[in-house]
């Protein structure tokens, strides 16, 4: 196995832009999931109160610039081939979890977009800049775009893992290079 990172795909491995992206945005998936859930049962008194639900907002809108540019570097550069291994059914299934995934990112970053400027004022990144808010205002947008943000955040979740379970399979059990592309490692074929 050799480490071979480069800015773009080649056929068979992805380039350090979009391993970059795809292992930070894994990580701020699950950490943004489970401090939301902790900020649900945050009381007013908690120290952080006010602190954490504004990390929480800030890291989601970098999220948001992240997802887009992951996904215009999705259109200007070509995945790898698919492997030889994997069936008509396999590449269909992995198109469509990938494809839903993306879905699910944008459905929950843009419903906690919409739930955080549902009082009309900007949401506030870092306080570095400001996002300002959506020009309408829906009958009861909060609620309904916090019951989107939760929804979609927690299918997005279930999702990854299923995501991650099917890469380590790949690994472990077909023994095939799957994950080790997304890791910048080229497997040499015995």
């Amino acid at each position: 196995m050799a480490v071979k990172l480069k800015l773009k795909n080649d056929d068979d491995c992805y380039g350090w832009p979009i391993i970059s992206l795809h292992w930070l945005m894994a990580v701020a998936v699950f950490g943004l999931y489970f401090l939301g859930l902790y900020i649900i049962d945050m009381s007013y008194y908690d120290p952080n109160y006010k602190t954490l639900p504004h990390w929480h907002r800030s890291l989601g809108m970098i999220m948001l610039f992240a997802l887009g540019l992951r996904l215009l570097c999705r259109c200007v550069d070509r995945a790898p081939r698919a492997l030889p291994g994997h069936g008509h059914a396999t590449r269909l299934l992995t198109k469509t979890a990938h494809a839903l995934l993306y879905l699910l990112m944008l459905t929950a970053l843009l419903s906690g977009y919409v739930m955080s400027s549902a009082d009309g004022h900007a949401v506030a990144v870092f306080n570095w800049f400001s996002v300002p808010a959506l020009p309408i205002e829906m009958h009861h947008q909060a609620d309904r775009a916090g019951m989107l943000h939760y929804w979609s955040s927690t299918a997005l979740i279930a999702l990854s893992c299923l995501h991650a379970l099917a890469a380590l399979k790949h690994h472990f059990i077909d023994k095939d290079s799957t994950l080790t592309r997304i890791l910048g490692i080229k497997r040499e074929t015995p």
